[in-house]
């Protein structure tokens, strides 16, 4: 993946149009505490120096955002967007593993383009109501489901999504919490990899795409299922066999 950028956050891209009257008022001001969360952190986004930036009175965030946690989740939902809009779907890659690979460099290398803003939107849980966020992690679940139906998921779907998500997210939050001498590249691909290994198999489970080639995988350890009783084992073998010859 590309060397890690040194400076602060990227400015996030802004649609070409922006929309009239109050919201157009919220994007500006929005902006302005992304400027000021770039340049000085968190602790330099005051309500009144937002105010300020965006050439409004103090009273006027309040009406718009409710209150300064108001505009900050505000300003993680545009994050969220920026994000959103860096990723790329294939609905059927040549290679899922690659994918994946590719899916989790652009989770971070956003991170690493936008520190302040980015430990803005994953440091605090509440943020996951963010609409764009559970829009983000739709697109991660759909990822995920293809790489179990192509038979390469070693564990249970939602925990396959959580921790790839958990390992992008702490990759950066760890190098940005590092003083820059202690900054080592390797950390990514190695967690990167890591995840990789405890997510996915080396080769996949069903060799056949689609229902009938993961009913025939099943269907062959079925013996060696001892969860289930042998009436239970009886009834799934004839849904098996029904999905294997005629999915």
């Amino acid at each position: 993946m590309p060397t890690p950028p040194r400076g602060r956050d990227a400015t996030a891209t802004k649609p070409d149009t922006a929309p009239p009257g109050r919201e157009q008022t919220r994007q500006r001001v929005v902006d302005a505490a992304i400027g000021l969360l770039t340049r000085g952190g968190r602790d330099a986004v005051t309500t009144r120096a937002v105010a300020d930036a965006a050439g409004l009175q103090p009273p006027a965030i309040y009406r718009l955002f409710g209150d300064k946690e108001g505009l900050l989740d505000a300003v993680a939902e545009h994050g969220f967007t920026a994000f959103l809009a860096t990723k790329h779907i294939d609905p059927d890659p040549q290679d899922p593993i690659e994918d994946l690979r590719n899916g989790w460099d652009v989770a971070v290398e956003f991170g690493l383009a936008n520190p302040a803003l980015f430990t803005l939107m994953y440091a605090e849980p509440a943020r996951s109501d963010s609409p764009a966020f559970r829009t983000g992690m739709e697109i991660l679940m759909g990822r995920v489901g293809r790489l179990a139906a192509g038979g390469w998921l070693r564990l249970d779907e939602e925990l396959a999504a959580q921790t790839i998500h958990a390992t992008a997210r702490g990759a950066v939050l760890t190098w940005l919490s590092l003083p820059e001498d202690r900054r080592d590249p390797a950390l990514f691909t190695t967690l990167r990899e890591s995840m990789v290994t405890t997510v996915t198999q080396q080769e996949p489970a069903v060799r056949d795409a689609g229902p009938a080639g993961a009913a025939r995988a099943l269907r062959a350890v079925l013996p060696e299922e001892t969860l289930l009783s042998s009436g239970e084992r009886h009834l799934l073998r004839e849904w098996l066999n029904r999905l294997a010859t005629e999915g």
